[in-house]
């Protein structure tokens, strides 16, 4: 007899393969990124996309609204714009017969998929009501709280080398998201298929495999999803080795690193690397999913010393090395 648990995990893989399809017809060969962010919603997290204008990071927000079943909604940030204009405020109504009272007007972040285009553009006031709404799923107005969207998933995007009149996002918010996804540049065969696609008189339609209760029960799936000891070793390995003060800590890490990743970076990375297993079709997460989901995990969760920037670290290149490290050892054991 088949268990049941080991059904529904092949089953929503099925749909995932369905899904991650769709995607790509509109957001052409980035697999990597449709798969990092297919991953952030089965977490039930947020994601931060670090990409440069014009790689289509709009373009697949908008698809996989529409593949997953969800109410999505954009918010371009700027510097004037003030926490209402986000949350939504109250404003004073007059009845017919002449009464008067305060009626609350939403905000766009009531919705179930939020872009929030380049947030570091948006004043640090504006950023933090943004990110508690993240953490805490409501919006305090008033005195009066006010729950939002179930399912609920912000995908924030920031410009890497427009930097002047921004507000870089402090360590602290920079942690709430569960990953972060670099949008690189197309190859030249998938950039020719992008040319021909959508420069035509037609274009791909989305069209949609969740919704948004069935991602609600794949998100309560993932967490119920079997994970072996060597995995879950294999996460505690290589958190701790990130950081600095920590005995198990690489010549490199001690040297370049100058603070390293919290326990919610093994939170995050214990719930992506089910979902890498979900999203190709395994019953079980492996080592090599936890070295895979590293670095878009602890890159943003870990810093250079000044000294190590200025000799041109990369923090890309300590947790490669970190990561080859303790899975060799992994693998030893």
């Amino acid at each position: 007899m088949v268990d049941p648990i080991l059904y529904e995990i092949e089953t929503l893989g099925d749909k995932l393969s369905q899904a991650r399809a769709s995607i790509t017809k509109r957001f052409i060969g980035q697999t990597r990124v449709v798969d990092l962010v297919l991953a952030t919603l089965l977490c039930g997290g947020h994601g931060l996309l670090i990409g440069l204008p014009g790689l289509g990071k709009t373009r697949l927000v908008e698809t996989l609204s529409i593949v997953m079943g969800l109410d999505g909604k954009r918010v371009q940030f700027t510097p004037d714009l003030m926490p209402a204009d986000i949350l939504g405020s109250e404003v004073l109504e007059t009845g017919a017969d002449g009464s008067r009272a305060f009626k609350f007007i939403q905000g766009p972040i009531f919705t179930q998929l939020l872009m929030a285009d380049e947030i570091n553009r948006a004043s640090p006031r504006t950023q933090s009501a943004l990110l508690q709404a993240m953490q805490e799923k409501s919006v305090t107005v008033a005195g009066q709280d006010h729950a939002l969207a179930a399912p609920f998933h912000v995908l924030a995007t920031q410009n890497p080398i427009e930097q002047e009149g921004t507000y870089p996002l402090p360590e602290a918010q920079l942690d709430r998201f569960l990953v972060q996804i670099d949008v690189p540049y197309p190859d030249r065969d998938t950039e020719r298929d992008i040319l021909l696609a959508t420069t035509g008189s037609t274009d791909e339609v989305a069209h949609a495999v969740f919704t948004d209760h069935e991602l609600i029960e794949a998100q309560m799936l993932l967490r119920r999803m079997p994970v072996g000891d060597g995995v879950t070793d294999a996460v505690l390995d290589l958190v701790r080795a990130c950081r600095p003060e920590d005995p198990t800590a690489s010549q490199a890490v001690r040297e370049h690193v100058g603070w390293g990743p919290g326990p919610r970076a093994a939170q995050a990375l214990m719930l992506t690397v089910r979902a890498r297993a979900l999203i190709d079709g395994r019953l079980v997460p492996n080592v090599e999913d936890v070295a895979d989901m590293a670095e878009p995990v602890l890159i943003h969760r870990m810093a250079l010393t000044f000294a190590a920037r200025a000799r041109g670290e990369s923090l890309a290149r300590v947790i490669a090395e970190t990561v080859e490290r303790t899975t060799k050892v992994r693998s030893a054991a």
